[in-house]
């Protein structure tokens, strides 16, 4: 190739040009981190409005279930066509979920929406991650991450209380309609704005069975957890059947790890101590954060009887403070040689504030609330900068794609299985209606939000154990290691 063919490094854009590369992805950030939250205050209203509360949960875990299954795709496709292409076919993608899922008339139509707006979804975030990684030497990627981690979290934060909103007032498909537009304007500048993005293509394979296999394991799993204890006993051939297909399937998800050509999981990449110990941390970080998210509001409303609207404002603090401290997080980590120190500290007294609010959850006031809210979010702000850099100062940059990926589909894996826990400490059936034409309600065990504090707790402390192990190598002040 000549060296006028050659694409551009990140050495060749400037701040004002790199600055325009990342505000060209931001958008489908936005997107992808709002549907993640969006939902939680607005599922009660879905139930009623479909006559549908048991399946509810699949509206959460669908998404989840499809948008991890194809994430490590999605890397692997940047890494083969640009990531520009990549992410005008994730948009088109969601953006037909969104449509399907605006004029789903029941609940199974609704929940298979969802599944390809999850195919869609999965590109949107993953992608903008490793657009970063394309601009930003790891040393300098604290200077524009800061516009990821508000953007991210923003959207995050005001899910719950804009979806609590629109099922309040307008009309819970209204969610679902936003993105039509949304999705145009993030076709728009992604088309325009990713035009000087750096290319770094190399051939890759796509593994599709591993896809497959996962997703086929993980939907066993949840249906495992969403039957038992509630239509059947846990120890009902079904749901005990259920377990064993999922492990059964699980165990050739792992042994196609280790024979495929090219695995949807790289072994390289899992092999290497630092990778695994930052996409662990990350994964047990983000399912604690997820989970809150997803039941806090649904604990606010439905054992100290909040409104939606004010049940999805009280996480707003919650972002607010992540965003914050994950901005200030990543200014530091650019001058300092100790760098996983202080989202160490953080973790620590994230886990700490999370297992107050499990201690006190039945007695605690508003301000209360707030206050370990505000905890949480200042503590683990320091560990989605941290992992993005470390991460990038690991993986060769043909294989940034893929390492982005992979460290997206730990996380989303984990996360879909952590909340698929807690619903099933938390929901234990249904209520049956007063009259005909009511509809049955959601039975909540007040004691079952407890415990999932305390697993999110848990969840804390093996993210803070990870960073503990995680070694420090000097990061990068150019690109990404060659090898």
């Amino acid at each position: 190739m000549s060296v006028s063919m050659q694409p551009a490094s990140a050495r060749d854009l400037s701040h004002r040009e790199t600055l325009l590369v990342v505000l060209g992805v931001l958008l489908p950030v936005f997107m992808g981190s709002l549907d993640s939250t969006i939902l939680a205050s607005a599922l009660p209203t879905i139930g009623q409005d479909l006559g549908d509360l048991h399946n509810l949960p699949w509206l959460i875990t669908a998404y989840l279930i499809a948008s991890t299954a194809v994430t490590p795709l999605y890397g692997k496709i940047s890494d083969i066509h640009g990531r520009r292409v990549t992410l005008l076919i994730a948009i088109g993608i969601y953006m037909a979920g969104s449509l399907v899922c605006a004029l789903a008339p029941n609940m199974f139509v609704l929940i298979l929406g969802r599944v390809l707006h999850g195919l869609g979804g999965g590109g949107l975030t993953a992608t903008g991650m490793v657009v970063l990684g394309d601009v930003a030497a790891p040393r300098d990627r604290g200077r524009y991450y800061g516009y990821f981690s508000v953007t991210y979290t923003t959207a995050g934060a005001s899910g719950p209380a804009l979806g609590g909103f629109i099922a309040q007032y307008l009309h819970w498909s209204v969610i679902f309609w936003l993105n039509i537009p949304l999705g145009l304007i993030a076709i728009t500048m992604t088309a325009t704005l990713l035009r000087r993005l750096p290319r770094h293509e190399r051939p890759h394979k796509l593994d599709f069975i591993g896809a497959a296999l996962i997703m086929v394991a993980a939907v066993c799993f949840m249906l495992a957890l969403n039957l038992g204890g509630v239509r059947y006993p846990w120890t009902a051939p079904i749901v005990l059947g259920l377990f064993a297909a999922s492990a059964l399937i699980g165990t050739a998800f792992v042994v196609r790890l280790l024979t495929a050509p090219e695995p949807l999981i790289p072994i390289s990449i899992l092999a290497d101590p630092i990778a695994r110990w930052i996409i662990a941390a990350n994964a047990f970080g983000w399912g604690a954060i997820i989970g809150i998210n997803i039941f806090l509001p649904m604990y606010l409303q439905s054992i100290l009887g909040m409104s939606a609207t004010t049940a999805g404002l009280s996480l707003m603090v919650l972002m607010f403070t992540l965003n914050i401290s994950a901005g200030i997080t990543g200014q530091i980590m650019s001058n300092v040689t100790r760098y996983k120190l202080l989202p160490t500290i953080g973790l620590a007294l994230a886990a700490a504030a999370v297992l107050v609010l499990a201690w006190h959850a039945h007695r605690m006031t508003l301000w209360e609330l707030e206050g370990l809210l505000a905890l949480i979010g200042i503590g683990f702000g320091g560990t989605p900068p941290l992992a993005a850099a470390v991460l990038q100062n690991t993986v060769a940059m043909h294989h940034l794609g893929t390492a982005v990926g992979t460290q997206q589909f730990t996380r989303n894996l984990y996360s879909t299985m952590l909340v698929a826990l807690l619903g099933a400490l938390v929901v234990v059936g249904t209520a049956s209606p007063d009259s005909a034409a009511a509809t049955p309600k959601v039975l909540y065990n007040p004691d079952g939000f407890v415990h999932a504090f305390y697993l999110a707790t848990a969840s804390f402390v093996a993210a803070l154990v990870c960073l503990l192990w995680l070694e420090e190598k000097p990061l990068q002040t150019s690109g990404t290691p060659s090898t």
